[in-house]
């Protein structure tokens, strides 16, 4: 799994099949997308467009939230294979633990959680995917798993930046489970891009805000999924060959991703 994925959230079809083109272009081979995107069809066809060997590409998408059952699990990702063109996804996800407008509900669908996996291991074993992961699960959803799975899963999709609030979830990863933590920078994110401290740090090093926050999620232990705005960020990311000090990354933690 390359080190960096290309995020395409909210991205219609079309914009997502021009930046996956351009992305792939640029030296991105890892791109993240999910059947809630709604534009799988798009990076297939970037993909295609771009002129690059499939099997050079990277692929990850995510089973809805909302979809908790194992014959609607195994249906998506069947749908999911044909809307991107292709006869194996290398990552396929669970998108949340539970559906998102029960997102800080008591409900954890333990149970359901399982089949969705049991259809995603069956899908494992046929060859049609590569490897297997999780998205936004907590430590108890994350448990859950590794105690009745035979397939464990490679990565958890958090969210990771200074301003969040996952630093326990990260240790606990860490620490107990072979999973690889994998940063992502919702819209929420956005406003810490205006932080005086982040901003002054971005003059220090001579780089964007986004990519001091990129490079703290990395030097934090995590694999990033970028999100990008036009050609000239996504060219500007193929430059991440620097590194933030130890009084930086204090600084950087400080700002509120704590225990």
């Amino acid at each position: 799994m390359p080190k960096m994925a290309f995020g395409t959230s909210f991205m219609s079809i079309t914009k997502a099949k021009d930046a996956v083109k351009n992305a792939l272009k640029t030296g991105f081979l890892h791109i993240d997308t999910a059947q809630s995107f709604n534009n799988e069809e798009g990076i297939g066809q970037g993909i295609k467009e771009a002129g690059i060997d499939r099997h050079n590409v990277f692929i990850t998408t995510k089973i809805a939230a909302e979809i908790k059952n194992y014959t609607g699990a195994e249906y998506s990702v069947e749908k999911s294979l044909e809307k991107l063109d292709t006869d194996y996804i290398d990552l396929l996800l669970i998108h949340a633990p539970m559906p998102w407008d029960e997102i800080k509900g008591r409900k954890r669908y333990f149970k359901e959680n399982l089949e969705v996996w049991k259809a995603m291991e069956k899908l494992y074993k046929s060859g049609r995917i590569r490897a297997l992961g999780i998205s936004n699960f907590k430590k108890e959803d994350i448990k859950n798993i590794l105690e009745n799975c035979t397939i464990e899963p490679l990565i958890n999709q958090i969210k990771i930046y200074p301003g969040s609030s996952n630093a326990a979830l990260l240790n606990y990863i860490k620490k107990s489970t072979h999973i690889i933590p994998q940063a992502y920078f919702p819209p929420e994110y956005e406003k810490i891009l205006e932080n005086p401290i982040i901003k002054n740090m971005s003059k220090k090093y001579g780089f964007s805000p986004q990519k001091i926050c990129v490079k703290f999620a990395i030097q934090i232990g995590s694999c990033p999924v970028i999100k990008v705005k036009d050609e000239e960020e996504t060219e500007e990311f193929r430059n991440l060959d620097f590194s933030i000090n130890e009084e930086d990354m204090k600084t950087l933690t400080g700002l509120g991703f704590k225990n």
